[in-house]
């Protein structure tokens, strides 16, 4: 047997598990839990290990050339707080996407030039996400930064505008030319506008979630550190614990950024269909498109969309990370939960079989998963 890769890592994991199996997790109060059992078992602890570890290591989006790139970055970072890549100038990325207040807005549906349908979903992580949008009608982060860009109830601009812009400002043309070793003005205007979202996906890779406290209890478990593992929280001990048993909440909110990144349905109706994913993949602006930087036939994560979790229908959703959660309210596809024990509540796949201890708890162990 090749002792190696995933082998290795798996083994490890078996090992750990067994190990951690006579570790206790800490002592459970009298009350609604008091007969579950102190001790992890090693499927839990396997469980519990799953979701790490955390940071996840870099990789660049071989789609996007700009990707890592620090002068890519830098032009990103200028262009995504520019209210001039609106024709109103009014309106920039950051005018949804606040730093302040966990890279969302605050409200129960975004509002651009018009008021949209949709929660403004969370930047954190978006790296390592491979679809993008609620409904996963992109599957490139460079391609999900030119749809508010030019959607005319968002940002309300245009190829034009953006090659304007970028082409015509000596300092932003300038920074341009050092990324992509070509004039704005001098490409035709598509292809400015493509790189100029190239950037703000550069920029945007960036904003990573920090460690939080549930990370140093997966980190302790996996070393077996009995001491560490106790300071995590009991009613969050007991909430990740139906996290992973009883609310199974893990079948979709899987792996280190919590989210398995497939569409599932969660029993809703959209106000807009999701793009069907034929024609995601046709289109000019896809992984597999003219735009993309990525080696003919060399993107794995092309054959993604082949797997039953990214088929779209009228219900499907994209699923999110839950990390930072506790920066990133109102919650729910239409913002509508106001707290995550609400959302909690409202969710159809596990609100109506928990009880209102239950849901207390496993809301305690999601903050956790905030810096």
């Amino acid at each position: 047997m090749n002792w190696s890769g995933p082998v290795l890592c798996a083994f490890r994991i078996v090992l750990v598990a067994a190990f951690v199996a006579a570790v206790p997790l800490a002592s459970v109060p009298r009350g609604e839990h008091a007969s579950r059992p102190s001790r992890l078992s090693p499927d839990e602890t396997g469980a519990i290990l799953a979701h790490g570890p955390w940071p996840q290591p870099w990789v660049a989006d071989p789609s996007n050339r700009a990707s890592g790139n620090p002068d890519a970055i830098a032009l990103g970072r200028r262009l995504f707080f520019d209210a001039g890549l609106s024709p109103s100038g009014r309106l920039s990325c950051s005018s949804c996407h606040r730093p302040e207040r966990g890279w969302t807005d605050g409200r129960a549906t975004g509002i651009g030039l018009a008021p949209g349908t949709r929660n403004t979903l969370a930047l954190f992580d978006v790296r390592l996400h491979r679809r993008f949008g609620w409904t996963g009608s992109a599957d490139s982060l460079w391609a999900q930064s030119i749809r508010p860009l030019i959607d005319p109830r968002e940002m309300g601009s245009n190829a034009a505008h953006v090659q304007r812009h970028v082409g015509t400002h000596a300092d932003l043309a300038r920074a341009y030319q050092r990324v992509f070793a070509r004039q704005a003005v001098a490409v035709d205007e598509e292809q400015a506008m493509v790189d100029t979202a190239k950037a703000l996906a550069a920029y945007m890779e960036t904003i990573d979630s920090a460690r939080a406290a549930f990370d140093d209890l997966r980190d302790a478990l996996a070393a077996g550190d009995e001491g560490a593992a106790a300071r995590y929280p009991p009613a969050a001990r007991r909430g990740l614990l139906l996290f992973i048993g009883k609310g199974g909440c893990n079948a979709c909110h899987a792996g280190p950024a919590f989210s398995d990144g497939t569409l599932r349905d969660v029993g809703v109706r959209l106000a807009l269909p999701p793009r069907p994913i034929a024609a995601l993949l046709a289109g000019r602006y896809a992984r597999s498109g003219p735009f993309s930087d990525a080696p003919a036939g060399g993107d794995a994560t092309v054959a993604l969309h082949g797997r039953d979790g990214h088929r779209e229908g009228p219900g499907r959703l994209r699923v999110p990370s839950l990390r930072n959660l506790a920066r990133t309210a109102p919650y729910l596809h239409n913002g509508r939960a106001a707290t995550l024990t609400e959302a909690i509540r409202r969710h159809p796949g596990i609100g109506g079989g928990l009880a209102a201890g239950e849901i207390a708890e496993l809301a305690a162990f999601l903050n956790t998963l905030s810096e």
